[in-house]
């Protein structure tokens, strides 16, 4: 770990302060950047934001309330107490009925994605995603030997029209389209959240074709702009019907929990969890969702969420301020209403190679554009969530210098 990551962050107790960190290095957790480098890259948790206290006291609820049982095959599709807990709070979020059977546990959204693609689509068929989306999501599609096509997006997302046209240009080949796949609120890498109208939209083409959707919602509970709550998802919107939303724990609890949920109809809940995977082993992460269900009936997530919302909205402000400050309308961005991510559009100028060296000789490391798609104009994604304020500050700064008086640097103005 780094000394930025000793300072700042969530209470998590008495004792040694933020102690749990010892253990940040490379042999240990996915990657560890050198000491001296500002991650802005990837879409990881603050260590001093993650819950650890929160989660040692959950783990310890569940196993003296559970006993044996936490630590037994769990029941298939996830245990009833957590499906319960987790299809109330989407009826509440989304104002449409949601009952436990429409709810499978998965191990986050990675393993919902993969269990998809092998289950509900063969290899050579089609998976169509928007322009720009999440990079993994798409090289797991890749890697289970699906085709990847892309749909014309604006500033609200995916647009309609494009839609209908690339479904129809694919029934009149012959070729089978297994589904869409998109990220309507807090999107990854762009931050956009796409209107309710849109949603609409698309669900009306889709139902057309009568495609399946599947709906990446892993940043849907981390909205940070205040009086602004997202729209009801797309699978509250279509009534579940040929929508599966793909839901997590990893942006919000932490991703070593390895834990998330997928809702849809009943019957094609029923289906997935036939799976061999689930039959044989039974729920996913088992004891981990019972510990995670007393966090959820207790009230403890919710306070914990307000807490890592306010935090994670410092950091956001953090760093759109100091853009703002620093270059003025030399940069196009829009503030994103939540989630990790900030996205920098460069129309002219210098491309992407030169604009990430210039950005890593500063010290600082940013998401490559290129990596979500192809960008029409040159991209780069910044994280705010892995970063103290000071830090961020720090950042803008760098990069600002880094990138002053580059051509690419010519921009229509910053969008709040």
């Amino acid at each position: 770990m780094t000394a930025r990551h000793e300072q700042s962050g969530l209470s998590h107790g008495s004792g040694s302060a933020l102690a749990h960190t010892r253990q940040w290095r490379p042999d240990v957790v996915q990657e560890v950047v050198p000491a001296d480098v500002l991650d802005l890259g990837p879409g990881y948790i603050e260590p001093a934001l993650l819950p650890v206290h929160l989660l040692r006291e959950a783990y310890g609820q569940a196993l003296t309330e559970y006993g044996a049982a936490a630590l037994g095959y769990g029941h298939d599709p996830g245990a009833l107490p957590l499906r319960t807990l987790l299809a109330a709070r989407a009826a509440a979020a989304d104002g449409h009925p949601c009952e436990p059977d429409q709810v499978l546990l998965t191990s986050g959204t990675s393993q919902a994605l993969y269990l998809l693609a092998t289950s509900l689509a063969a290899p050579g068929e089609t998976v169509l995603t928007e322009e720009l989306c999440y990079d993994l999501g798409r090289r797991i599609f890749r890697d289970c030997r699906l085709r990847l096509g892309t749909v014309t997006t604006d500033a609200a997302g995916m647009l309609p029209d494009a839609l209908d046209h690339a479904l129809t240009r694919a029934a009149d080949a012959d070729a089978r389209t297994a589904f869409v796949y998109l990220t309507p609120t807090h999107h990854n890498p762009t931050g956009r959240t796409m209107p309710t109208a849109r949603r609409r939209a698309l669900l009306e083409v889709a139902a057309r074709h009568e495609l399946l959707i599947v709906e990446d919602d892993a940043y849907a509970e981390l909205p940070l702009t205040e009086g602004r709550t997202p729209p009801p998802s797309l699978a509250a919107l279509a009534g579940y019907r040929r929508v599966i939303r793909l839901c997590s724990f990893s942006k919000t609890l932490g991703p070593g929990l390895r834990l998330g949920w997928l809702l849809t109809d009943r019957a094609l809940a029923a289906r997935l969890v036939s799976h061999g995977l689930f039959v044989s082993g039974g729920s996913l992460n088992h004891t981990t969702s019972l510990a995670v269900s007393t966090l959820l009936s207790s009230g403890a997530y919710d306070r914990h969420l307000t807490s890592f919302r306010a935090a994670l909205r410092a950091r956001r402000d953090t760093l759109v301020d100091m853009l703002h400050a620093a270059v003025g309308d030399r940069l196009e961005f829009r503030t994103p209403q939540g989630g990790f991510f900030l996205w920098l559009r460069f129309l002219d100028g210098d491309d992407e190679p030169a604009l990430l060296a210039r950005a890593a000789r500063a010290g600082v490391r940013v998401a490559a554009g290129s990596r979500f798609g192809t960008p029409r104009e040159t991209g780069v994604r910044l994280a705010y969530s892995f970063n103290t304020p000071a830090s961020l500050e720090q950042a803008a700064q760098r990069l600002t210098t880094a990138w002053a008086g580059s051509a690419s640097a010519h921009e229509i103005g910053v969008r709040s």
